[in-house]
């Protein structure tokens, strides 16, 4: 994944949204939390989600999907582990010849990228951005699907 020469900070900054004295105290928070920038910044209301994902789309690259009411190729979703996708919070949106496009909510996680690098065998990853929400609201299609599938075989005995 690329990532911009600008940091997340320096690019909230530069849109206006905080300022360096603000960073410079969620950065001291960091260092005692070990939470991650953005979170943080959120959670003081200094930013909203909605413009720590496009910093993040600007830092890193990649792009902001919608998966709220997006259809779900449940064929794909069931080559991934539970984990990766309650855990880790990805979800695989797009099969394509030779790479996998999985949403996300944070590309600084580092566990979830290797989970991500794991699972997807050999096809290339390629990564889009999710708000919270929606990344909750694809999780809560996910578990109802699942509910449903462990129905089916339960009926079936």
């Amino acid at each position: 994944m690329l990532r911009h020469s600008k940091r997340l900070g320096e690019i909230l900054i530069d849109k206006g949204l905080i300022t360096e004295a603000q960073v410079m105290s969620a950065l001291e928070e960091q260092k005692r939390t070990r939470e991650f920038l953005g979170e943080i910044l959120i959670r003081r209301k200094l930013i909203k989600e909605k413009d720590l994902l496009k910093a993040l789309s600007e830092q890193f690259e990649i792009p902001i999907v919608r998966l709220t009411n997006k259809y779900i190729e449940w064929d794909l979703v069931k080559k991934f582990t539970p984990s990766l996708i309650l855990d880790y919070r990805c979800f695989p949106v797009k099969e394509g010849d030779f790479s996998i496009t999985i949403a996300i909510t944070n590309p600084l996680d580092a566990w979830a990228m290797k989970k991500i690098e794991e699972e997807t065998r050999g096809l290339l990853p390629k990564f889009v951005l999710a708000s919270r929400e929606d990344m909750d609201d694809a999780i809560r299609r996910y578990e109802e699907y699942l509910r449903k599938e462990i129905s089916k075989e339960f009926e079936q005995e």
